[in-house]
């Protein structure tokens, strides 16, 4: 005697391929929400410093906590009053555009010159650089870095701090604009050459422009590194009239040593300014497009 198997009708396979999609469906569905819900949350988190950043400089009695001001401008007032608030942002923009300025000509030159010629480990040359000024920070290379400083006679001068902030930051400025030189034809040069041009002309009038986008990028990205510096100003500066910023916020200080946040919070918000419209304002004009790495 023998027994047929009946197979599933159309209607049960039917209804179970729905069940899955379904399934499938709120699955999909329910991380998208879980997604949204946590970089909401993550939003929030960045948001908040923000907030209190414009708010809290024109309370009258700002805490760390966030709450609706009471609108004062007295702050600024008392802030206009500190002998060496204003002077430091002064210094500061001094410190962040003159090691700017020495950042991106030696980097364009050592960039250009790693890109067109080829040197005997040049490749280990680049990752040796860009590994040791990630590893020998500011902090572990500032005793030796002191002792030099002291030995050229260049303690409590600018001279020292930008030679200091440069060749910290040099290695890293290299290894990423050689990726924006590699980038750039060789014809354009070739037919340059034609014309005359030398290798420093070829530098400012052909590679310069078309680069333009990779160098202002290491213009801000230096200003900022320099401009939150704290360490090696500290270190190396004596005079609190030469102290930047990032120095001189440390001294708002009230008679019973609490830190008076009616001070730090109008400092704080002058201090973020002028990154924001540098960077703004280069952004405009030429877009951010960043590179990194090594092109064989």
């Amino acid at each position: 005697m023998t027994t047929t198997s009946t197979p599933p009708s159309t209607e049960t396979s039917t209804a179970h391929v729905q069940k899955v999609a379904a399934n499938a469906t709120l699955r999909h569905y329910l991380s998208r929400v879980a997604f949204a819900i946590i970089m909401t949350l993550v939003g929030v988190l960045f948001a908040l410093p923000m907030v209190w950043l414009v708010l809290a400089p024109f309370d009258a009695t700002p805490s760390l906590t966030l709450s609706w001001p009471d609108w004062t401008l007295d702050n600024f007032a008392r802030l206009a009053e500190n002998p060496y608030a204003l002077r430091s942002i002064g210094n500061s923009l001094l410190l962040g555009i003159g090691t700017m300025m020495i950042v991106v000509v030696l980097g364009a030159l050592a960039a250009y010159a790693m890109s067109r010629i080829r040197i005997p480990g040049r490749d280990g040359i680049l990752y040796g650089l860009l590994l040791l000024s990630s590893i020998v920070t500011g902090t572990a290379a500032m005793v030796p870095t002191f002792q030099i400083i002291t030995q050229l006679g260049l303690i409590n001068s600018y001279t020292g701090v930008l030679l200091v902030m440069a060749g910290g930051i040099l290695p890293t400025v290299i290894f990423i604009l050689k990726d924006f030189m590699d980038s750039i034809p060789k014809s354009y040069e070739e037919s340059a050459r034609l014309y005359g041009a030398g290798p420093f002309r070829i530098l400012r009038d052909v590679v310069a422009p078309i680069a333009r986008p990779g160098l202002a990028f290491i213009a801000i990205w230096t200003v900022v590194q320099v401009w939150g510096n704290f360490l090696v100003p500290f270190i190396l500066l004596r005079s609190p009239d030469l102290q930047p910023a990032a120095v001189v916020m440390y001294t708002f200080y009230t008679e019973s040593g609490q830190a008076d946040l009616r001070l730090i919070s109008a400092f704080a918000l002058l201090f973020s300014a002028p990154v924001l419209i540098i960077y703004f304002i280069v952004n405009r004009r030429y877009g951010f497009r960043f590179h990194g790495g090594i092109k064989s």
